[in-house]
């Protein structure tokens, strides 16, 4: 998943601008005929270490379970358990 996911990264930058030019002209018949894995909407955040799609922590581009085990080993500076 996570290779399929750098491959769709690829592909949406490389018909980034051909997109954008054929949204302004309004030709929707070739903006179809394009791959659909180009769209950026296709794109979905996944944990960089694990590849896990839910629980995304964005500031840090993993998933929560990542960012917890992470944080507890002190690999993340700045970052320290809270209690009270």
């Amino acid at each position: 998943m996570k290779a399929r996911d750098r491959k769709r990264a690829k592909m949406v930058e490389k018909y980034a601008a051909k997109r954008a030019a054929l949204k302004a002209a309004g030709d929707w018949d070739a903006l179809q005929k394009l791959p659909a894995n180009s769209s950026k909407v296709r794109m979905h955040n996944r944990c960089q270490i694990t590849g896990r799609p839910k629980g995304y922590i964005r500031i840090f581009g993993i998933s929560r379970n990542t960012f917890r085990s992470m944080a507890l080993d002190g690999k993340i500076p700045g970052v320290t358990k809270s209690s009270w």
